[in-house]
């Protein structure tokens, strides 16, 4: 059999996927950066490799945080042989081109097929795109390649402080037991002994919305959730719709597709209407007040869309913030650029929450982990 042949792509359409890609990854490419990086590339000459490579970084990159992602996305993006008649390159990054093609560190090498300088072979890498695609537009193949990434979550828990203390290298000093030592030596002087107060896991308390506003990621904050129920720390987990349901005891199975059979067979009202501040007020005067959000760090993940009065759900945060260590609230729609929060549910929150994060993508969920670890 004829071996397959790549499949070769417009230059222009593969410089608009690479923007649309580096936009994917968290950039902010706008339209008008994008025709920039057009006109640059055509400036510039497709088969100047290192011209194309820095005049991405100059169109398309708006401040030095976006250059590690650039680079990051123009490796697994470009993929191509240099001409056989092109000249000899000065010095340059690898990852242009030809380098990542021919495996060169970016000395030039003019070994290779032709290529013409109008077709660039494309490649992407599905995983790191992916990563920072927004859950809401994925597609079903997408979504369980998604599924499966969730397993790459390591969730650490908060720590807290306890009143016991436990010997330690640094901290106060132990006066009983340095003496202790000292008898033990028959009065010579030995090492001072030294307390401090113990660290234990802090609790996680849980709040998924899943009415309808939030049904297209439903399934991935479950997964998330089921992540961290595999933490040694304790956690809790409850969703939010029309009702409260405790959902912890189904999240605990080590299988997530049983666990989030389970969790769907406990849910009464999935897909349904909204009704935060009535959910938030059932599950403070269930178990908030009797220990569970007490010094616990609270994370609500919701769209911020309310049924019912702003003025409720305001009361209910200020009860949840008075409680809890530290209030986190997750919303899709803060991961995209021309994002304000301006519903009611979320204006009547704010003043309550400590960190608003956003929680559109698995790059988001990995940040929420960190800003939950480090509260």
């Amino acid at each position: 059999m004829t071996p397959s042949r790549p499949v070769v792509r417009p230059a222009d359409e593969v410089l608009l996927g690479f923007a649309r890609a580096l936009r994917a990854a968290g950039v902010a490419v706008t339209a008008d950066r994008e025709r920039t990086w057009l006109l640059a590339a055509a400036t510039v000459g497709l088969e100047d490799q290192a011209g194309v490579y820095a005049a991405g970084r100059a169109t398309l990159c708006g401040s030095p945080a976006d250059l590690e992602r650039y680079d990051l996305v123009y490796a697994v993006w470009f993929g191509a042989q240099r001409p056989a008649a092109a000249r000899r390159a000065p010095s340059r990054p690898p990852t242009t081109m030809a380098d990542l093609r021919d495996g060169r560190d970016g000395d030039g090498s003019d070994e290779g097929e032709e290529l013409d300088a109008d077709d660039v072979r494309a490649r992407a890498s599905a995983t790191e795109v992916l990563r920072h695609r927004d859950i809401a537009s994925m597609s079903a193949r997408e979504r369980a390649a998604l599924a499966r990434m969730f397993a790459t979550l390591r969730p650490r828990p908060p720590r807290r402080r306890t009143h016991r203390t436990s010997p330690s290298r640094r901290g106060r000093v132990d006066a009983r037991a340095t003496l202790r030592e000292m008898v033990r030596r028959h009065g010579e002087p030995g090492p001072v002994r030294r307390r401090r107060r113990a660290e234990r896991p802090r609790r996680v308390v849980v709040l998924l919305d899943v009415s309808g506003s939030m049904s297209a990621y439903a399934d991935a904050l479950l997964r998330l959730a089921h992540a961290w129920c595999r933490t040694p720390g304790p956690v809790e987990v409850f969703t939010l719709g029309t009702r409260l349901t405790h959902v912890t005891a189904a999240l605990h199975q080590r299988d997530p597709d049983r666990a989030l059979v389970a969790a769907g067979l406990t849910i009464p009202d999935w897909s349904g209407g909204t009704r935060l501040a009535d959910g938030l007020k059932a599950f403070l005067d269930r178990w908030g007040r009797r220990g569970m959000a007490r010094g616990a760090v609270v994370v609500l993940v919701s769209d911020g869309w309310e049924r019912g009065d702003p003025e409720g759900l305001a009361e209910q945060m200020r009860r949840l913030h008075a409680l809890a260590h530290h209030v986190v609230w997750a919303n899709p729609h803060r991961g995209h650029d021309a994002y304000e929060p301006v519903q009611q549910g979320i204006v009547a929150a704010l003043p309550y929450v400590d960190s608003f994060v956003a929680g559109h993508s698995m790059a988001a969920f990995a940040e929420l982990l960190e800003v939950v670890a480090d509260a």
